[in-house]
C-alpha cells in the first residue's frame, strides 16, 4: 500500500503521539480498527474533531503488527509510525533472533534506531540502553512505546548516529541498520552506497565496542562483506517461512586477534516456532569441493529435497550433500534426491512418485489425472507460466512439479507429493 496521505480528505490536524490523541480521533480509531484503510482514506470524515491522517497511520499500522508485531498489537495504546517506517521496521521474529544473538551486557546503543523494534528485543539483556534516532516523530513515537512495554532503561536520544559516535564512551555492543536508500529514493545494496557507510567508521566502532552487529540487506553478497568488514566473527542469513530477510553480521575487534575463520549460520524462522539451522565455518582462502551429483536423475530415489531460502542464499550446496548424504540432480539445479528420509533436513521434503522426460508421450502418461499442481522451476528454459500453460494444468493441489535440468539426463519433471 503506498503512502495514504494523498488521499486522505479533510485532515486538518496534526496528532504527534498518542498523549495528543483527543477522544474523538480515539473512536474513530476503534469503530474502524478492521476497516480497509483506503476506503476510509477515500472517504474521509465529517468529523472536523478527527485527525484522520493520524488516524489511519494506525489504523493500518495496527493491522500489519497483528502479523509483523503481533506482540505490540496486543497491547492498547501502542504508537505506530507512517506507512514506509513500518514497512522497513524488523517483524517480531528477527527482531527476537538478534536478541537471542546478542547476549546481555551492561551497554547497548542503537545508531539508526528507527521505530525501535530491534532495541526493544536487543536491550532487555542489557542493563542500559541508548535509542539513537535523527527524525523526531519517531523518537517521540518510541519514546512514548517503550513506556508502555515497560522497558525504562532504554533513553531515546534525537540526533545523528555518527555524532553520537564519536561522543561515545564505549559499550558492551553498537547496533546499526543502515539505510539502504540514495538521496532519490533508489535503492542500495553495497556496504560502502549505505547511510551511514560503515566502511569508514569501522575502526572507530571497534574502538567504541566490544561486538558491532550490522543488518543489512539480504541482496548483499556475503562474502564480498566478510572480505571487506576483514574482521567478521559470524555470518547470519536470516528467513523467515523460506523467505530471505536479512543479513546479519557480527563484527568484533578481538585485541588485535586476526580473524581466519567465520561461523555462518542459515536460519528459517517457521510461523509454527519450529526453526531450521544449518552452520559451517567460513574461510575465504578454503577451497571448497564441487557438490556431488544425481547422474541417474533420482531414478533410483525415493525422496526430493529443496534448501530453504538461507541456504539458497549462503550458496553452501556442496557441504549440505555432504553433511546429509544427498546428491545434486545437477550442479546448478540445487534440488537434491535421496533414498533415505531425512526428517531433519533444512527445507522442503518431498515424495517422488514419477519423473518424466518433456516428451509428449511420457507427459501425457506421468500427468494422467492431474489437473492442478504446485510448479517449481530450478535451472530450467521455461517460465513456471509457461510450463503452466503447456502441461494445461492449474495452480494449487497437493501435487508438486519440479522442473531441472538432470546430469546426464536433461531436462526432466520431477512429480512429487509433500512429505507430511
Amino acid at each position: 500500500m503506498k503512502n495514504l496521505l494523498p488521499l486522505v480528505k479533510n485532515s486538518n490536524k496534526t496528532t504527534n503521539f498518542v498523549g495528543d490523541m483527543n477522544q474523538a480521533t480515539r473512536d474513530y480509531i476503534q469503530a474502524h480498527a478492521g476497516d480497509d484503510v483506503r476506503q476510509l482514506a477515500l472517504r474521509g470524515t465529517k468529523d472536523s474533531e478527527v485527525d484522520l491522517t493520524f488516524a489511519l497511520e494506525q489504523i493500518d499500522g495496527r493491522q500489519k503488527a497483528k502479523t509483523k508485531l503481533p506482540t505490540w498489537a496486543a497491547i492498547d495504546g501502542i504508537v505506530y509510525p507512517p506507512h514506509l517506517s513500518m514497512e522497513q521496521c524488523s517483524s517480531e521474529q528477527t527482531a527476537r533472533y538478534k536478541a537471542s544473538m546478542t547476549g546481555k551486557g551492561r551497554l547497548v546503543v542503537d545508531l539508526t534506531a528507527g521505530f525501535g523494534v530491534d532495541m526493544a528485543f536487543i536491550s532487555q539483556g542489557f542493563e542500559r540502553a541508548i535509542h539513537v534516532e535523527r527524525q523526531p516523530q519517531l523518537c517521540t513515537i518510541s519514546s512514548d512505546n517503550y513506556k508502555r512495554l515497560g522497558l525504562h532503561h532504554i533513553e531515546v536520544i534525537c540526533g545523528d548516529g555518527i555524532n553520537y559516535l564519536h561522543s561515545l564512551d564505549h559499550a558492551d555492543l553498537i547496533y546499526l541498520d543502515p539505510a539502504r536508500r540514495d538521496e532519490h529514493g533508489g535503492r542500495t545494496y553495497g556496504i560502502a552506497d549505505c547511510t551511514p557507510n560503515v566502511l569508514e567508521i569501522l575502526d572507530e566502532l571497534l574502538e567504541k565496542a566490544d561486538c558491532v552487529l550490522l543488518k543489512l540487506s539480504p541482496m548483499l553478497d556475503w562474502r564480498k562483506a566478510v572480505a571487506e568488514l576483514k574482521k567478521v566473527r559470524e555470518v547470519h542469513i536470516v528467513s523467515v517461512d523460506n523467505e530471505c530477510k536479512e543479513l546479519l553480521i557480527k563484527v568484533k575487534n578481538g585485541k588485535g586477534e586476526k580473524v581466519k575463520t567465520t561461523e555462518v549460520v542459515c536460519v528459517n524462522l517457521l510461523s509454527d516456532g519450529h526453526h531450521q539451522f544449518f552452520k559451517f565455518t567460513y574461510s575465504p582462502q578454503a577451497i571448497y569441493s564441487s557438490p556431488s551429483q544425481g547422474g541417474d536423475g533420482g531414478g533410483s530415489y525415493h525422496f526430493l529435497f529443496e534448501p530453504n531460502a538461507s541456504i539458497m542464499k549462503a550458496g553452501c550446496f556442496d557441504l549440505l550433500a555432504e553433511r546429509f548424504g544427498v546428491r545434486q540432480v545437477d550442479k546448478n539445479s540445487h534440488l537434491f534426491v535421496s533414498d533415505k528420509d531425512l526428517p531433519d533436513f533444512p527445507g522442503r521434503q518431498f515424495i517422488i512418485e514419477r519423473i518424466t522426460s518433456m516428451n509428449k508421450r511420457e507427459l501425457k502418461e506421468a500427468l494422467a489425472g492431474i489437473d492442478r499442481a504446485n510448479i517449481t522451476v530450478r535451472n530450467f528454459p521455461m517460465s513456471v507460466a509457461e510450463l503452466r500453460k503447456k502441461l494445461k494444468l492449474k495452480d494449487g493441489g497437493d501435487v508438486y512439479v519440479f522442473a531441472t535440468t538432470v546430469a546426464e539426463q536433461g531436462h526432466q519433471l520431477l512429480i512429487c507429493r509433500k512429505k507430511s
